[in-house]
C-alpha cells in the first residue's frame, strides 16, 4: 500500500474497564486512545435505521492502516470525531498477510 493513501489520523481506543470515580465500581465505557496511526478511512454507504418512531443514520465505512498486532473488533476507532465501531476482525491484506489490515466498520448507531 502507498503511504500517500493513508492521510487520515486516527486514534485506536480500547476499553480498559477502569473504575467510576463517584462509585468505586467498574467504569464500561473507559475508552483510552493506544495509538495514533495513519489510515484510510473510506465510507461505503448510508441507511438509515427506523425504530421507536425514530430515524437514525449508520454509516458503513472501511478503514485500512498498515500492520498492528492485537486489533480486535473489542477496539474501536474515532476519526475527526467521529466514532467508529469494527464490525469484524480485521483482514489481513492477500499477499503477505503483514502489511495492512482493512477494518469493516460502522459510525452512529450503536449495536
Amino acid at each position: 500500500m502507498r503511504a500517500g493513501k493513508l492521510r487520515h489520523r486516527i486514534a485506536l481506543q480500547k476499553n480498559d474497564g477502569g473504575r467510576d470515580p463517584d462509585t468505586g465500581g467498574d467504569a464500561p465505557d473507559n475508552w483510552v486512545t493506544y495509538a495514533t496511526p495513519y489510515a484510510s478511512v473510506e465510507p461505503l454507504s448510508v441507511k438509515d435505521v427506523i425504530a421507536a418512531q425514530s430515524s437514525n443514520s449508520e454509516t458503513r465505512a472501511r478503514i485500512v492502516i498498515r500492520y498492528r498486532e492485537g486489533v480486535t473488533t473489542a477496539h474501536r476507532a474515532v476519526h475527526r470525531g467521529v466514532i467508529y465501531h469494527f464490525d469484524g476482525d480485521p483482514l489481513p491484506d492477500p499477499n503477505s498477510g503483514r502489511e495492512y489490515l482493512t477494518i469493516p466498520c460502522h459510525a452512529g448507531v450503536e449495536r
